[in-house]
């Protein structure tokens, strides 16, 4: 696990400033499967992105608290307890949640997250230009982040 980094309050209006995003799963390699997929850069108008790979709710809950990440990826399948419920729980505590996306095994899941209120849903096998784009999609909508075009 690495160590929340404190969110830099300039990212909204400086794209090139890094963003941190925060990656739960219980199984280390659906955390790294993530990671790669999305990659350190998902578009070139936004800054590096940095990871927190946590595999426990505890961590997801003290990070979504301590107000440290852009964006929750969460792991729908996750045990014992999913992305989904976390995600909707997450939505209803935290006055500034952070946006959030879930990850499902079956496109016919995708249901289940608009339940959780995640604000985007990736569905396994992770297609690396969809993962990224779908993070730049959320991280430019929920940020302000500017657009350089």
């Amino acid at each position: 696990m690495t160590s929340p980094a404190p969110r830099n309050a300039g990212a909204a209006s400086e794209p090139h400033s890094p963003l941190h995003v925060l990656v739960f799963s219980h199984r280390p390699e659906v955390r790294e499967g993530i990671v790669t997929a999305v990659g350190r850069r998902p578009a070139p108008d936004l800054g590096r992105v940095t990871y927190t790979e946590v595999g426990t709710i505890a961590d997801v809950l003290a990070a979504a608290d301590a107000g440290s990440q852009d964006l929750l990826i969460l792991d729908g399948e996750a045990q014992p307890t999913g992305g989904m419920g976390l995600s909707r729980q997450l939505k209803n505590e935290i006055t500034d949640c952070p946006p959030i996306m879930i990850t499902v095994r079956r496109r016919d899941d995708r249901w289940l997250a608009t339940w959780s209120q995640a604000d985007a849903v990736l569905v396994h096998p992770l297609d690396p230009l969809t993962a990224a784009e779908t993070v730049a999609d959320v991280l430019r909508r929920t940020a302000g982040v500017a657009v350089r075009g």
